[in-house]
């Protein structure tokens, strides 16, 4: 088994962790405030989705950018960054910029990296980090310790309840159809939008696989046209209204686990990607082109 392999059975253990720590850590966004969260690649997507899912609870207004384009002139109440190494230049930078206007605070995997001294205050949740290149547990860890502090949000299920779900993820088999696809689109709305473009990037980093992301309702207008026989259309979270049909009508194979938590189905997203490299002989712990952090020159 790989190491990957071992990092992704570990996070229902890691979900119900940060949910306690979430309860006790005093530096979370209060109700109210106008946020902005922010990262790089991984840590963007669980941005995404917890900006989403922040503004279902109800609790302020909440946007979300990749840590290079975030708006320099918008005003925020408080800056939240997600970045397991602790050392990606570009959220450093930011967090430097930000130094005095704007508290921060930073979700990390190393305590004895910059970003202790960049950030106003820091949440680490070193249970969580990985070996392997490729980032799973950290990443869906932060925002479940993330969630857990929203408390309740409608139609959304604990992040307890979660881990609950993940445990059957960890070991139920994956679908035949799935395995042997030649390509796979990932669907999300709300806040599992971010969860459908961190399952398409997964794939691609784990095993070059050919996949594309998309709001669940964008799906017909244009990117229904990649579907057929062999190909996959994977929604996280509620089912658009007659795009079964829709993907059935073009002759492609429909994954939608609506009873599961979409943070649980992420980790068959997850599996698929490591079976996959390990069947064209890739090694998912040391994925082509990538490196842990990217520290630029």
């Amino acid at each position: 088994m790989s190491r990957t392999a071992e990092e992704i059975a570990t996070q229902p253990a890691c979900w119900r962790r940060a949910a306690k720590a979430a309860a006790a850590f005093p530096g979370l966004p209060q109700p109210g405030e106008r946020v902005a969260v922010t990262g790089c690649g991984t840590s963007w997507f669980m941005a995404i989705a917890y900006a989403a899912l922040r503004e279902a609870a109800g609790q302020g207004e909440t946007d979300a950018f990749a840590s290079s384009e975030f708006p320099a002139g918008r005003s925020y109440d408080r800056v939240v960054a997600i970045t397991r190494s602790g050392t990606t230049t570009e959220v450093l930078d930011l967090l430097t910029a930000l130094r005095g206007k704007v508290p921060t605070l930073a979700l990390t995997a190393d305590p004895k990296t910059p970003v202790m001294d960049a950030a106003d205050e820091v949440a680490v949740l070193d249970w969580a980090d990985e070996e392997s290149v490729v980032q799973t547990r950290f990443a869906t860890t932060a925002l479940a310790f993330l969630r857990a502090g929203l408390g309740d949000v409608p139609g959304v299920k604990s992040v307890t309840e979660a881990a609950v779900d993940a445990e059957l993820a960890i070991t139920e088999p994956l679908p035949e159809a799935v395995v042997g696809a030649e390509q796979w689109t990932f669907l999300g709305r709300g806040w599992t939008y971010g969860l459908a473009l961190e399952a398409g990037l997964k794939m691609r980093e784990a095993a070059g696989a050919w996949t594309e992301s998309y709001p669940a309702m964008e799906y017909r207008h244009g990117p229904i046209s990649i579907t057929g026989p062999g190909r996959v259309t994977w929604v996280f979270g509620p089912l658009p209204e007659g795009l079964p049909l829709d993907v059935s009508r073009v002759g492609g194979t429909l994954v939608a686990r609506q009873e599961t938590d979409p943070l649980a189905d992420l980790i068959r997203a997850q599996r698929l990607a490591v079976t996959l490299a390990e069947s064209k002989g890739f090694d998912p712990d040391r994925p082509r082109n990538l490196t842990r952090s990217v520290i630029l020159g």
